[in-house]
């Protein structure tokens, strides 16, 4: 069974030929390298491009470690495969574990009959000496784990199809396991002896145990106000006194850089500027998240606005958690202030969304606080609930969309309906 990554197979067909780098990037085993091959390849034979115009090269595969070594026995393997003056289309997978790769890739640049594909899967290869280097040169593909819909079209059971993402997430491989027990198995090893361990290494960190535990308070406090400060405030309280907030603010941008978490700033709606703390964290796949906790901590509702943030950021928007203030009459008629919490502000190019994540809505008075904040907003964008149940469509008095989930998820023009 193949599962089609659509998406991102146009994507790549549409920055075919740009003179840029195309550089695949994301969380290890989330199906960048299927991307290219066998989706991206199979494509360009599709295409008519014969197999001898398509050069790929594993670059974490053992026979090819003198490869990687010295950038230079990549580029020269490579000009050694170019034959004519057609076009030649390189597929380079975990480009990040060739010495000097920046300038192998610079210097295909410069050939006019060369299209460069390359997967990168670390903060190595997105470092901000990378991005400088490839500034103007390269295009980036973020790749995420496998969407609802995509999991959904991969899954034999559709039945059970959104009740097993919530709980194994998108992880490709876990769509094969049909077993409830080796699908936590792989997730649990997925995540200890890759990523821990690849963040481990890749910035010699010295504190694994507090790396540990800022993993295990993110898993259990998804879509929760934190900071680094307030996570140091938190150990000190448990008599850890040699830890710092600059420490555990290295760590958690280690696990940002690594592609297992996302952090997102609130912003103020009616002020439009943004409050720099605290912020909130999602985890790019809520399987791995689950797996950390060894499944105990299955709330529905935060694992809900964690694949609706995730769904947003596949569909290309730029996310943030929404404020409004407002000033209220207390009961002794004192003016304060009152802070009312929008879930996500979506925004892409003119286009605005405000959506608000509701595990169910059973009366009008939940009706009415999941709908304060939206109301309180004074401008004309369109404003969004998605519940978690099985409900048809429909507006409210107050003109706002509401949603089921899993309509939201499999129709990808859902915010526009």
């Amino acid at each position: 069974m193949e599962i089609a990554r659509d998406l991102y197979l146009t994507k790549l067909k549409n920055k075919k030929h740009n003179k840029l780098i195309k550089i695949i990037t994301g969380l290890r085993r989330c199906g960048k390298s299927y991307l290219l091959d066998p989706i991206f390849k199979n494509s360009l034979i599709a295409d008519g491009v014969r197999e001898d115009h398509i050069i790929k090269v594993d670059l974490d595969s053992i026979e090819n470690r003198d490869l990687t070594t010295d950038g230079l026995n990549l580029y020269n393997y490579i000009m050694n495969k170019i034959k004519d003056n057609e076009m030649y289309y390189i597929l380079l997978d975990e480009i990040q574990k060739v010495k000097d790769f920046e300038s192998v890739l610079n210097s295909f640049l410069r050939k006019n009959n060369l299209d460069v594909y390359v997967t990168g899967s670390n903060s190595k290869f997105l470092s901000t000496d990378i991005i400088t280097e490839f500034r103007g040169r390269g295009d980036e593909i973020r790749v995420y784990p496998l969407s609802f819909s995509e999991f959904y079209n991969a899954y034999e059971d559709k039945r059970r199809a959104l009740k097993d993402y919530m709980t194994y997430g998108g992880m490709p491989y876990t769509v094969y396991l049909k077993d409830s027990e080796e699908k936590s198995q792989y997730l649990n090893d997925l995540f200890k002896n890759t990523y821990i361990n690849d963040i481990i290494e890749r910035n010699k960190i010295q504190r694994e145990d507090i790396l540990e535990i800022i993993i295990n308070m993110l898993s259990s406090s998804v879509g929760s106000l934190t900071n680094p400060k307030k996570l140091c405030d938190t150990f000190i309280s448990k008599g850890y006194n040699d830890i710092n907030r600059n420490t555990i603010n290295s760590y958690m941008n280690y696990l940002q850089d690594a592609f297992l978490i996302n952090k997102v700033e609130r912003y103020d709606i009616k002020g439009k500027k943004y409050i720099t703390t605290p912020s909130k964290y999602y985890f790019t796949d809520v399987g791995l998240r689950n797996a950390r906790l060894n499944f105990r901590q299955q709330e529905e509702d935060h694992l809900m606005e964690n694949i609706i943030y995730n769904e947003l950021l596949v569909r290309g928007y730029n996310v943030d958690v929404g404020v409004i203030e407002r000033f209220e009459k207390d009961s002794t008629d004192k003016t304060i202030r009152k802070q009312l919490e929008v879930d996500f502000v979506c925004n892409q190019s003119s286009k605005r969304y405000y959506i608000q994540s509701a595990f169910a809505i059973p009366n009008k008075e939940k009706m009415e606080q999941e709908q304060k904040s939206l109301i309180n907003i004074d401008d004309s964008f369109k404003k969004i609930i998605i519940v978690k149940d099985d409900i048809n469509l429909w507006r409210n008095e107050e003109g706002i969309l509401i949603i089921s989930l899993e309509e939201f998820l499999l129709n990808p023009n859902s915010l526009d309906l």
